[in-house]
């Protein structure tokens, strides 16, 4: 008898653990969908070209079509389930309701988990394709309106509501530097002078 194609594992998704028998075979998108019932992710194409299914998985981006649940195992796990603060929407996704970054929805999970990412990358100095200047000295570079459209060229939109998404990410992203500063900001006052 040959070695078992199936077993049971743990998955961290959006901070809570769960357990399930999978066969090893199983992509994290069906897991999510079909074996949790976590149907935010979308299925498009199942070849990890349409960004549809974007999760984050330790706060990068990856197409959960193409990642088998098994490998998943310890990693950090968010769904656009997981985005949300309660009802209180993350800025990203008030940035999409606000500028109309979607029309059918169907890809707006995966654009704003992808947007997520594309933020962070942008503020921690990782340059894209169109970056002019990538010496690590260049600085961050302005996420410009083209800065953005490379970086979130991996999500698809069957509608074509690229204009308002693009807007709807630069928002975010202004919003995010601005707490960011703000933090930035209140930590430097709570610390005590040096004598």
């Amino acid at each position: 008898m040959g070695p078992s194609t199936s077993s049971a594992i743990t998955l961290n998704i959006n901070g809570e653990k769960y357990t399930l028998p999978v066969d090893h075979r199983t992509t994290l998108l069906d897991a999510l969908r079909e074996h949790l019932d976590l149907t935010g992710t979308k299925k498009g194409c199942d070849q990890g070209q349409c960004g549809a299914c974007t999760v984050l998985l330790d706060g990068r981006r990856a197409v959960a079509c193409l990642q088998l649940a098994v490998a998943a195992q310890g990693r950090a796990v968010t769904t656009i389930e997981g985005v949300a603060d309660g009802d209180r929407l993350h800025p990203v996704q008030q940035a999409f309701l606000d500028l109309d970054g979607y029309q059918c929805g169907y890809c707006t999970p995966g654009q704003i988990c992808s947007a997520l990412a594309v933020i962070e990358e942008h503020a921690a100095g990782w340059p894209s394709a169109v970056t002019d200047d990538v010496r690590p000295e260049a600085g961050v570079p302005a996420l410009t309106a083209e800065e953005i459209r490379e970086r979130m060229s991996g999500n698809l939109c069957r509608c074509g509501a690229y204009v308002s998404i693009v807007q709807a990410v630069a928002r975010a992203a202004e919003a995010s530097a601005s707490d960011a500063s703000a933090a930035e900001a209140a930590t430097f006052q709570d610390k005590e002078p040096v004598a």
